[in-house]
C-alpha cells in the first residue's frame, strides 16, 4: 500500500512539475515571475527527489559490504528532506508574512543597435 501511495506522489510530483515548466517559461519570457510560485516549485522538485530516494531505498538490498552505498543513500535522504523542509520553510514565511503577491521583474535585455547592423552587413 506505502509503494501504491509513493508511486501516485511521484507522478503527480512529475506532473505538476511538468506543468509548472511550462508556466514559468511563460513567465520568463514575460520577465515577471511570482516568488510563491518559484518557491512551490522548489519545494516540488525536492518532493520529488525525496520520492525517487525512497523508491531507489525500498526497491534495493544492502548488505554489510555496501556501507559507501547504504552511505550514499542516507545522504540522498538528508539532501531532499532538506529541500523539502526549506521550501516548506520558506513557502510558510511568504504566507503568513502575507507576501503570496511578490513578484521579480527581470530587466529586458537591450542589444546595441550598432552591434547588431555591424553583425548582419548593413550600414
Amino acid at each position: 500500500m506505502l509503494l501504491i501511495a509513493y508511486g501516485v506522489s511521484f507522478i503527480c510530483a512529475l506532473l505538476l512539475i511538468a506543468a509548472l515548466f511550462l508556466y514559468f517559461r511563460k513567465r520568463f519570457r514575460a520577465r515577471v515571475v511570482s516568488l510563491f510560485m518559484l518557491a512551490a516549485f522548489a519545494f516540488l522538485a525536492a518532493y520529488t527527489v525525496k520520492m525517487a530516494v525512497a523508491f531507489w531505498i525500498r526497491f534495493s538490498s544492502v548488505t554489510g559490504a555496501d556501507s559507501v552505498y547504504a552511505a550514499l543513500k542516507s545522504n540522498a535522504w538528508a539532501v531532499a528532506q532538506t529541500g523539502t523542509t526549506l521550501g516548506l520553510l520558506i513557502l510558510t514565511v511568504l504566507m503568513y508574512t502575507r507576501r503570496q503577491d511578490l513578484f521579480m521583474i527581470f530587466p529586458a535585455v537591450k542589444e546595441d543597435t550598432d552591434d547588431v547592423n555591424a553583425g548582419s552587413g548593413k550600414a
